[in-house]
């Protein structure tokens, strides 16, 4: 898709390029594959929105690993976190004992993240980590270590490789802000 398409024409700018994104991405998977020598991590993808970075992030990792997915609602159709989280979808297996590697789109105000690492705690995983592709500190609510992360990024309502806004967007390849007047009505 070029720059060109229609979904760009609802953007202010384009923040991160698509090859900025597979060079982030790339450097991710190595530092994880050095910090988890010798190990077998359980990847969880919290769908939707972080499945393209989850897809591509595990193909950069060189250690036997296993995935899952976890269905987590928080925002709706809004730009903003309600704060209260539910798990639509959970596990399909016991992380007890298991290095728990959670692999997010955006970490934001922080709550789901905070939220998920007690619910593991709870379920005697050996170690929670946070990858992320987008790290937004200036909007985050609670104290949250988010161990990797590919960018940080100013507090602005971002689309595009995987996120989303009311559903559409997920497939521009580029990060893009999205212009205020596309939701606007819904603020």
């Amino acid at each position: 898709m070029n720059n060109t398409a229609t979904l760009y024409q609802d953007l202010e700018r384009v923040l991160i390029t698509r090859e900025e994104i597979q060079a982030a991405v790339k450097r991710l998977g190595e530092q994880i594959t050095k910090d988890y020598e010798g190990k077998e991590p359980l990847f969880v993808c919290i769908l939707k929105g972080a499945v393209v970075f989850y897809t591509d992030l595990i193909r950069e990792i060189d250690l036997p690993l296993n995935l899952e997915f976890m269905s987590i609602s928080s925002y709706g159709a809004s730009t903003k976190s309600s704060g209260v989280v539910n798990i639509r979808k959970d596990l399909d297996v016991d992380v007890t004992g298991r290095d728990i590697i959670i692999v997010e789109d955006i970490v934001d105000s922080g709550m789901t993240l905070s939220f998920l690492k007690k619910v593991f705690a709870t379920r005697n995983a050996a170690s929670v980590r946070i990858a992320t592709l987008l790290n937004k500190p200036a909007r985050r609510r609670v104290e949250l270590d988010v161990e990797y992360y590919c960018f940080n990024i100013p507090d602005a309502f971002v689309v595009g490789y995987g996120l989303d806004y009311a559903e559409k967007y997920r497939n521009l390849p580029d990060i893009g802000v999205l212009h205020p007047r596309i939701y606007a009505k819904d603020e």
